[in-house]
């Protein structure tokens, strides 16, 4: 199966998988869920292929122990990014750029963790880069031990399980295989829109409360109006 490389021809899916097979996928997920230097490697369409690899018997192991090793090690990537992000705090905001870090990856993980809370573990998991540094960030901001595991073990399982299982029941029908570089690249637009209705969904409410915000502004005295003046009218009309 040929497929297209979403970037360089060593981060081609088929060639990772045909090379390193699935210690070499589980090393990958393990590295994109929650070390620094693992947030450019194909995490989506790496499972996807996966799936679809196992189900026309090219990758030669169960469905169900792939999905068992997968799930398990995107849950212990993003446990030892907690820790990371627990250790390092807020020196990580203080990082200096460099080939494989930018300062602006840490911002934009930041902002969605503090977007959308404890439920960003789950989200996240489905938007490449994101997913990578929103369990450092749970650990910058110390977040509850209890609640990140919850989480962690929620989107591990939604995501790596998810998409495998994508991948193996799509991989029967013969049109994805004669157009599975479309389904790839497809598959990497589908990631964000967990994340394209979130930020409608919080767009629409920031518009509800400015407009209340608005309506009860209009319903206060002007700055600087006389309170009494309303009194005199009254006693005028006596």
């Amino acid at each position: 199966m040929n497929t297209l490389a979403l970037g360089p021809s060593w981060l081609d899916p088929d060639y990772l998988l045909n090379t390193f097979g699935l210690p070499g996928l589980l090393l990958i997920v393990f590295a994109e869920s929650g070390l620094l230097i693992g947030f450019f490697l194909p995490g989506d369409s790496l499972l996807f292929t996966t799936g679809l690899l196992v189900t026309t018997g090219d990758l030669k192991y169960p469905l169900w122990l792939v999905c068992t090793l997968v799930a398990l090690a995107a849950i212990i990537g993003d446990q030892v990014g907690y820790l990371f992000g627990r250790k390092v705090g807020p020196s990580l905001f203080k990082r200096p750029d460099s080939r494989l870090f930018k300062q602006e990856n840490v911002e934009k993980a930041h902002d969605f963790f503090e977007k959308y809370g404890p439920k960003s573990l789950v989200l996240a998991r489905f938007v490449p880069i994101v997913r990578t540094f929103t369990p450092i960030i749970a650990g910058v901001s110390r977040m509850n031990y209890r609640s990140f595991i919850t989480y962690n073990i929620i989107g591990g399982i939604l995501w790596g399980v998810g998409v495998t299982l994508l991948g193996a029941m799509l991989g029967k029908i013969d049109f994805v295989h004669a157009h599975i570089e479309l389904i790839l690249i497809l598959i990497v637009l589908i990631s964000v829109v967990p994340i394209v209705i979130e930020f409608l969904r919080a767009r629409s409410k920031s518009k509800k409360e400015a407009a209340r915000e608005q309506r009860d502004g209009d319903g206060r005295p002007p700055a600087g109006g006389n309170p009494s003046s309303g009194q005199r009218g009254r006693h005028a009309k006596r």
